[in-house]
């Protein structure tokens, strides 16, 4: 309330805030902690924003913004009650979730899409203490639970998919396996040309799992009546 104020007083015309919830918000993985703890301490942010909007004439659409929020599909229930009592909107950060549909699409392409999803695993793989490092306060990777290279370049498209696809009911899925992945996004930055073109090649099978994702899995259980 005191940062409001002072934002407020010298007419920072802040529209969100991001403040440090309880529990964990790994990296592309469903949210780990108390539910009722998040709960109380997100209705409070509310309640917060709401009494700044109205007596130090903020923005009326001042919101909360949560910071790897995609994923978080335990919370998202919680989430639109809230909302939707306060009559608030949210901003909820979802870009690392579309970086692996990404991978998910070219995975499910098969061949060359294939390939390259392979072959991204496993550079990630081989500089996992280069990558991790910046992110080692928001992922909880355990390295004995990643498989090998030489086993992910004998999966077939089903295989990864599985592993990668965030579906905990899956028997494939592996947590471990995503969140390198989801951190590992400066591999495809470096292919340069050769990735962009295989995303235009592969475009059909990324945007339907792209958009499934995004709508049905955070837009909807978020922001729609169920």
């Amino acid at each position: 309330l005191l940062i409001l104020s002072a934002l407020a007083q010298f007419r920072v015309p802040v529209q969100t805030i991001a403040p440090k919830f309880t529990g964990r918000f790994n990296k592309g993985v469903d949210y780990q902690g108390d539910l009722e703890a998040f709960k109380r301490e997100f209705d409070a942010d509310l309640a917060v924003l709401k009494f700044a909007s109205e007596e130090f004439g903020m923005p009326e659409n001042l919101k909360l913004s949560v910071h790897s929020g995609s994923d978080k599909f335990s919370l998202y229930s919680i989430i639109r009650e809230a909302i939707q009592a306060f009559d608030t909107g949210l901003h909820i950060k979802t870009a690392g979730t579309t970086w692996l549909e990404e991978l998910i699409g070219l995975a499910e392409a098969g061949g060359e899409g294939l390939s390259m999803a392979q072959q991204i695993y496993t550079q990630a793989y081989r500089r996992f203490d280069e990558l991790s490092a910046p992110y080692a306060e928001v992922i909880d990777i355990q390295p004995d639970h990643l498989p090998k290279p030489e086993e992910v370049a004998l999966w077939s498209s089903e295989d990864y998919t599985l592993a990668l696809r965030h579906d905990p009911n899956s028997g494939g899925f592996n947590p471990d396996f995503r969140q390198l992945l989801h951190i590992g996004y400066k591999i495809a930055a470096e292919m340069g040309d050769r990735y962009t073109q295989s995303l235009v090649d592969h475009e059909e099978v990324i945007a339907k799992n792209v958009t499934e994702n995004l709508y049905e899995r955070h837009i909807r259980p978020l922001f729609l009546p169920t």
